[in-house]
């Protein structure tokens, strides 16, 4: 699955033609976002998202969890959101 890494400065409008692209090519993508900023602009991503695959008759679902990430070799918490078709 591929995964899609979402910061506070990210353009929800690109992020979600990411999530789109990779929904109508591979079924599913996983996002993380690590921090406040960057997890409201994933959410944001997301509602986009729907939108956009909303005409094609693909409506979207989000299953959100932590995972462990290391950046600048220290571990962080990140939020991590499955999205797939319903």
């Amino acid at each position: 699955m591929d995964i899609l890494k979402v910061s506070s400065r990210s353009v929800p409008n690109s992020v979600a033609g990411a999530i789109a692209g990779v929904i109508r090519e591979k079924g599913a993508v996983e996002i993380q976002a690590v921090g406040a900023g960057a997890t409201n602009q994933a959410v944001k991503s997301i509602a986009i998202a729907r939108g956009y695959l909303a005409p094609t008759g693909i409506d979207l679902i989000c299953i959100p969890a932590f995972a462990n990430v290391e950046i600048d070799g220290i571990e962080r918490t990140a939020i991590k959101m499955i999205i797939e078709p319903r």
